[in-house]
Parts: C-alpha cells; sequence; structure tokens
C-alpha cells in the first residue's frame, strides 16, 4: 500500500493525475454496469496496453481496485476517490462555462480538476447552486437517480421529437465529436426531431433549430434525450 490517505476535511493525498484520470473512467464504466476493458481504456487515455496492465496493477497495490476472473472493479476507498475526482471535474466545468465555449469545458477541467482543494470544492458547489448535473447533462455523484429516466437518442423512432439531456461521459473524451455537436447544437436544453434512420450504414439524422445531423449509432448511444413533457 502506498501513502493515499483520505482526510476528514474531503482531501486525498497520494493519488497522482494519472490515478485519478483511471479513477473517473473506471467509476464512469462502473456506474453504467459496463465492463472495465484495458484495450478500451489505453484506447481513451491514449496509452497502450501494456502501461493500462501496469497502471491497473499499481491501483491494486494502493487498494483502490480489484482484479479477478470477476472483472476490475473499484474498492470502496476507489469508490470514494472517483466520487471526489467527478465531482471537483464537474464543478471546474462550470466554472468556465461562462469564458469557454461548451466543446471546450471537459478538456479544460481535466488539467484543472487535480489542483482542487476541498475548500474550494465546497465553495464552488456553493456558489454554483449546488448543481446535480455537469453543463453536459452527467449526473454529480449521487444524483444518478435524476438522469435516469433520460434514453439513448438510438431508442427514438422516425419523426419524434425530443428533448436533448446528455452527451454521456465516454464521448466527452472525443474532443472533434463534441466540436461538431455543438456547432450543429446537439446540447443539453436543445430540442430535436429524429427525421432519418437509416439501419443499413447505422446512422440517426435529427434536425436541430432547422440544422440537419447526422450521427453514427455509435455516438448517438451516448446522447441521452427526454421524451415525454419535456421540461425546457
Amino acid at each position: 500500500m502506498t501513502n493515499i490517505t483520505f482526510k476528514e476535511n474531503g482531501e486525498i493525498s497520494g493519488l497522482s493525475a494519472t490515478i485519478q484520470d483511471y479513477l473517473s473512467l473506471i467509476y464512469v464504466m462502473e456506474r453504467d454496469n459496463e465492463p472495465v476493458v484495458g484495450s478500451y481504456l489505453a484506447e481513451l487515455l491514449g496509452v497502450t496496453p501494456p502501461t493500462v496492465t501496469n497502471t491497473l496493477k499499481r491501483m491494486v497495490r494502493d487498494g483502490l481496485i480489484t482484479m479477478t476472473k470477476a472483472g476490475t472493479h473499484l474498492t470502496e476507498a476507489g469508490w470514494s476517490a472517483a466520487r471526489v475526482v467527478m465531482r471537483r471535474h464537474m464543478l471546474m466545468e462550470w466554472m468556465m462555462i461562462k469564458t469557454l465555449p461548451w466543446s471546450k469545458l471537459h478538456s479544460e477541467a481535466h488539467m484543472l480538476e487535480h489542483a482542487i482543494s476541498s475548500m474550494t470544492e465546497s465553495a464552488l458547489m456553493e456558489q454554483l447552486g449546488h448543481p446535480h448535473t455537469c453543463p453536459h447533462g452527467n449526473p454529480l455523484p449521487g444524483y444518478e437517480q435524476e438522469v435516469a429516466a433520460w434514453v439513448p437518442l438510438t431508442n427514438i423512432p422516425t419523426g419524434e421529437t425530443v428533448l436533448i439531456r446528455r452527451i454521456h461521459e465516454l464521448a466527452e473524451e472525443n474532443a472533434p465529436l463534441l466540436e461538431y455537436l455543438e456547432q450543429h447544437q446537439v446540447m443539453p436544453g436543445k430540442q430535436a426531431k429524429v427525421t432519418e434512420i437509416l439501419p443499413f450504414n447505422q446512422t440517426i439524422t435529427i434536425e436541430v433549430k432547422s440544422q440537419q445531423a447526422t450521427l453514427g449509432n455509435a455516438v448517438a448511444r451516448f446522447i441521452f434525450v427526454e421524451v415525454s413533457k419535456p421540461k425546457l
């Protein structure tokens, strides 16, 4: 075990920025009941599979995860640390929303989140009015139930009008995708109509404010919408 400690004031010491990055991704996968796959982590993090393997072994050593035949899972300490990392990241996104394009919030928050103290976290939470979701519509830790009724865009039939609510965290890792979505106003709070579904090439076309956006199913499944009685 290393010197990773959880203090009463919410501070975590001994966690490198790299480990925090792994924790946040594993947290999202586990929260959504997705298997934690090393090759997928490598793709998302932009590293090699052997690097992922070595890092995961260190996380096992540090008591943050377990790795068995049943899969890779966060320990209680891992969950606690991951929740702090996720919450601070999302608060940083809100802090910068008035000064940066929506598509840049994730990448910029990622560079700053590691430096936030518990005091700053508490102050931001208060100043921002205790948000339940991030600017991309993803739930802060503890508010998962509030987004449970939203469904993937891939579930919506042609002709249906929906309210876009959420761009999943794993889609946020794709910076060019976020830019495309922003350019076409495929963002939380926007109404969209499904105008075309082409099963043979796995695409969905939607219309947002008279602008067409064509999305592959691999992307559309990460866009969550509200169908009945949207609340603006």
